[in-house]
């Protein structure tokens, strides 16, 4: 910590915080050092050096764990029928606000670690700063969850500049633009991230052979993936209609699929929504938002997809290939299952 005027900013922000007083710690962004008193009175704080030496602190309990997810699937087709055989753990998932100077930045998506070191090289690849020392001081804490999953924990990365910076911070808020492929592009709080669930209709039942015919008009109609496999398809399979859509954004895929459904008067919630990628819980909100109830990908999806799907209602099916595929949530969509 350097500077009164960084003491005033931080104790600003916490006056406003959310979250209950002695809610966060630093995880495992901030190395621990010997128990201090916070600055603004609280005791049990850590401190420790964070980016560039700077002081980080967090006060009270740890961050409270989200909702228990099985680290294997609810079951596991094959081509010799049903089993609960293990599979890989999902990722960990979490919505993180990038907070500079007390003004949110972002949101993102992101594995809950190494958090000093996500919040530090966001600002210097976004520009807001030059070097680590321009950061003057740095917490990770925990702040009130989303609505959406009350038992799901929040984050906050929250940086200090020196002064002089604050200009560029409000010039990169006016000119945002999401990178290709963003699931978040210009969301600056967690609540806007995580808004409230949309409940699913029952719909579209699927038996296990319809999950590899929509990923083989998946496979079939990736036209683009010929000549370059740098790129995410999203593909829509009933047993009348095949649709393919492709781009080099996953999120953006599905939103051409999305789309091209919507122009063709096509119901989503009448068929199967196949994806190429991983099933972050971004692609869950937009499947669930067009009223699909099935979703399918090749690979693991996230924790926190799964809890979302589980809210919503959603089916959600993973590492789907060669006649096999891990079934996570609402098997009552899979005919026999």
């Amino acid at each position: 910590m350097t500077g009164a005027g960084a003491t005033a900013r931080r104790d600003a922000v916490k006056d406003n915080d959310p979250s209950p007083r002695g809610g966060g710690r630093a995880s495992d962004a901030f190395p621990p050092g010997e128990a201090t008193p916070s600055p603004d009175g609280r005791a049990g704080a850590t401190e420790g050096a964070g980016p560039g030496g700077v002081v980080s602190r967090a006060a009270g309990p740890a961050v409270p764990a989200g909702p228990a997810a099985s680290a294997s699937p609810l079951r596991r087709w094959s081509g010799a029928g049903w089993d609960l055989s293990d599979a890989p753990a999902p990722p960990e998932e979490a919505a993180v606000a990038i907070v500079v100077d007390g003004t949110s930045q972002a949101v993102l998506m992101a594995t809950p670690h190494d958090l000093d070191d996500l919040a530090l090289g966001f600002a210097l690849t976004e520009g807001l700063i030059a070097a680590p020392g321009d950061v003057t001081d740095a917490q990770v804490v925990a702040v009130a969850p989303p609505a959406a999953l009350p038992g799901l924990p929040a984050l906050e990365t929250r940086l200090w500049l020196r002064p002089g910076l604050a200009a560029g911070l409000a010039e990169r808020r006016r000119s945002m633009v999401g990178p290709v492929g963003c699931g978040l592009c210009g969301v600056d709080s967690i609540a806007a991230a995580l808004p409230p669930v949309v409940p699913v209709a029952a719909g579209y039942t699927a038996a296990p052979a319809d999950i590899a015919l929509a990923m083989q008009a998946l496979a079939e109609g990736q036209r683009r993936w010929r000549d370059t496999p740098a790129i995410h398809a999203a593909g829509f399979w009933s047993p009348d209609v095949a649709l393919v859509r492709e781009d080099v954004g996953r999120h953006n895929a599905l939103d051409k699929l999305a789309g091209a459904l919507a122009a063709r008067g096509i119901d989503p919630g009448g068929g199967i929504i196949a994806m190429t990628s991983r099933l972050s819980v971004d692609l869950v909100q937009k499947t669930a938002r067009i009223g699909a109830g099935l979703l399918v990908g090749a690979s693991t999806p996230t924790r926190l997809a799964i809890d979302w799907a589980e809210a919503a209602g959603l089916t959600l099916i993973g590492r789907a290939r060669a006649g096999s595929f891990d079934l996570y949530t609402h098997p009552q969509r899979i005919r026999s299952a």
